[in-house]
């Protein structure tokens, strides 16, 4: 039975690049945010967006994210309703993606809030990133090209690193490359023993 491992950690704490050296590894990784925004451009779930949140948030029948994030961002109760509409979409498409890695001893689930979906109930082992607040928040304003202030409002709605960390089994601190880099390695060490 193929374990699932799930990873997270808060924006911009660089789960990301944490990923990407479970990737280097052969290790099979499912990118929650990656596939979640794939999924939000199936007709399906377009009309149940525009249905919840309008055709305001759409420019010739693209929906423009940035829109709908200022707004889920700013709003718990909308933030719900678009949860409502993306997760179990995900946790579908999660599922007919672990049946290709079936063969897999595990897999590494990708996502920012795996708590706060409540996806890591689905999880054997839960792997959480950390980094200094600033250094996320610089992050995210250079990958985004967004405000401090939008920044602060998407941190604001996740779980902090002390939640997330009294829930996992592993912590990598994400400071520096060299030493994140080496607690994947024990941390891949230690799952291939189990």
């Amino acid at each position: 039975m193929t374990k699932i491992i799930g990873l997270t950690g808060g924006i911009g704490s660089g789960k990301t690049t944490i990923a990407n050296h479970f990737m280097a590894a052969r290790i099979p990784v499912y990118i929650a945010d990656d596939e979640s925004r794939k999924i939000m451009q199936s007709a399906e779930i377009i009309a149940d967006i525009k249905k919840t949140f309008g055709n305001e948030i759409f420019e010739n029948e693209i929906l423009n994210r940035k829109k709908l994030s200022e707004i889920v961002f700013s709003n718990p109760e909308k933030l719900e309703q678009l949860n409502a509409i993306i997760h179990p979409a995900v946790k579908k498409h999660f599922g007919n993606w672990i049946l290709d890695h079936k063969n897999s001893p595990f897999v590494i689930y990708e996502a920012a809030i795996l708590f706060e979906s409540g996806s890591y109930k689905n999880c054997d082992l839960i792997i959480t990133v950390t980094a200094p607040l600033e250094s996320r928040i610089q992050r995210v304003i250079q990958r985004d090209k967004t405000s401090r202030e939008l920044v602060l409002k998407r941190i604001n709605t996740q779980w902090n690193d002390d939640q997330r960390i009294s829930k996992s089994d592993y912590v990598i601190e994400n400071v520096n490359p060299e030493t994140a880099k080496s607690e994947v390695g024990k941390i891949l060490k230690i799952l291939k023993i189990q």
